[in-house]
């Protein structure tokens, strides 16, 4: 069969390569794609570290982001995995050239290359590096590329914020083993940011890129406050359809990694942002991006899910940043405009979901607090924060306090919470978020990925004093059961996205009444 025509994107090279004495002409190929299985089979002299899969710009199309010690020219090698035998990939292996780059952190090389043209329901096997010099062999899967899917939301694994990296690691590790075991057809593993502590420190980033699940199933990487300061982040995700206008960080150097990107994903249109600058309107800077990829490619989508890492209905200790004082005026009413239906943030290592919120306002003031089924309507939007996937470090629920922001009081259905939240929870146990995506409705869960016991290196540094619910009045459930889960009927009427416009309104103008 042959590689079809038109699949080369954003400047893409491909070429074939001599997988044994001979070298295969161009011609022959196949397609290619999201992760079960790992096979090691690296060459002694292999010198690709850091691997990890990432998203493409869409179901068809994988990134692989690796760190290399040798500027040579690197390539990606993907083949079905019926047809690696032994570690031996076959002669008609399709290659995948890689833009190489020197690396500004730790010396060396850093590397990405975009795997295109993959086949539906296809599991993968592929290598990076070059003839002689292969890594390790990592397997990938795909699925249908139109209908149902899940995917899986981890809040700020911030690796070596407890002050121990091999403590934060295994807690890291043992999320993702539990969720993907519970959840091994999950599509897209989807990042609440803050991977690590510090921003250049390679060994946080070791232990965070440590676990073979992310070379099997495609990390959709955000930039957390704890992941700018430095190139690491931008060295290791190679993030599609990415703008890194100057725009979006105002000077700020700071805050000048990462980006603002999109993707499609079986009807889902995700749009995640660098939410780390917000002064001097860089805000603006960032509904602009988010008005245009809606204006063009909205219509397309049944969802819309916006991901970033500040949470602005934070429950815990940020609730009151003034970043987030400035965001709860800046966002909501934009995203109502523009038919947003899911937002996913993290930082505040706590777990909440709002209310249906309705141009930044609670939208049925009779819904119920925890309610398990919510009808979204018109500019209906639901918040989700992520809480700790790692155990590195947690935020204890915070009081609303209006002396601290007269427009983030309680709620008066239940006055512990903030009015924006249907739920709160904090137990000091790890937890994913869990986003079923149906052709009408969306299902939320937050489960838990651990109990008190180790791994769980906030509880075992003694750096919280209880744990479990009910400020460790009552003992932790199982592994794998629900915090909390709410059925979202979505609202498929869909805005003018030819003339919406979240660009350029302050708080205050007309359109944002």
């Amino acid at each position: 069969m042959k590689l079809p025509k038109g699949t080369q994107r954003s400047g893409l090279v491909r070429r074939r390569v001599a997988t044994g004495a001979t070298a295969v002409a161009m011609g022959a190929a196949m397609m290619f794609g999201s992760g079960l299985t790992t096979a090691a089979h690296a060459d002694d002299s292999a010198t690709a570290t850091g691997i990890v899969l990432g998203v493409g710009a869409s179901e068809s199309q994988r990134v692989v982001s690796w760190y290399t010690s040798t500027g040579t020219p690197q390539v990606v090698q993907v083949a079905p995995t019926a047809q690696v035998r032994g570690g031996q990939f076959p002669q008609n292996t399709v290659t995948f050239h890689a833009t190489v780059a020197a690396n500004s952190v730790s010396g060396g090389y850093n590397a990405h290359a975009t795997i295109d043209s993959l086949r539906k329901n296809t599991q993968y096997s592929y290598r990076v590096g070059t003839q002689g010099n292969w890594s390790s062999t990592y397997s990938f899967k795909t699925q249908e590329f139109k209908g149902d899917f899940d995917f899986l939301f981890y809040g700020d694994p911030q690796i070596g914020s407890s002050g121990d990296e091999v403590k934060d690691a295994a807690g890291w590790k043992d999320t993702l083993d539990v969720s993907l075991a519970a959840n091994p057809n999950a599509e897209l593993l989807v990042s609440g940011g803050d991977q690590v502590q510090t921003a250049n420190t390679e060994s946080q980033w070791n232990a965070f890129l440590g676990p073979d699940k992310l070379r099997q199933y495609p990390w959709a990487a955000t930039i957390g406050n704890h992941d700018v300061g430095g190139k690491a982040y931008d060295q290791h995700f190679w993030t599609p359809n990415t703008d890194r206008s100057a725009a979006y960080y105002k000077g700020d150097p700071a805050t000048q990694s990462g980006g603002d990107y999109w993707y499609t994903y079986k009807g889902v249109l995700f749009i995640d942002i660098n939410s780390n600058a917000y002064a001097n309107g860089a805000d603006e800077a960032h509904l602009n991006y988010i008005s245009d990829v809606i204006k063009k490619h909205g219509r397309d989508a049944k969802y819309t899910a916006l991901v970033y890492h500040h949470a602005i209905y934070s429950p815990a200790d940020h609730a009151n940043d003034s970043d987030n004082k400035q965001r709860r005026q800046d966002f909501p009413t934009a995203f109502s405009k523009l038919g947003v239906d899911l937002v996913l943030q993290g930082h505040d290592h706590s777990y909440s979901r709002s209310y249906v919120i309705k141009n930044g306002k609670k939208a049925n003031p009779a819904e119920q607090p925890g309610a398990d089924e919510v009808v979204q309507g018109p500019g209906g939007v639901i918040y989700v924060t992520a809480n700790s996937a790692s155990g590195s470090k947690y935020y204890d629920l915070t009081a609303p306090d209006t002396t601290q922001d007269p427009d983030y009081g309680p709620d008066p259905l239940n006055p512990k919470n903030h009015w924006a939240n249907s739920v709160e929870n904090q137990e000091h146990v790890r937890t994913y978020v869990k986003v079923q995506v149906r052709g009408n409705k969306l299902v939320v869960e937050n489960l838990r990925s651990g109990t008190c016991a180790a791994p769980n290196a906030a509880v075992e540094l003694g750096k919280v004093s209880w744990c479990g619910p009910n400020d460790g009045a009552d003992a932790a459930p199982p592994v794998g059961s629900v915090v909390d889960k709410v059925v979202v009927q979505p609202y498929h009427g869909r805005p003018d996205t030819e003339s919406a416009d979240a660009t350029a309104a302050p708080a205050g103008s007309d359109w944002l009444q």
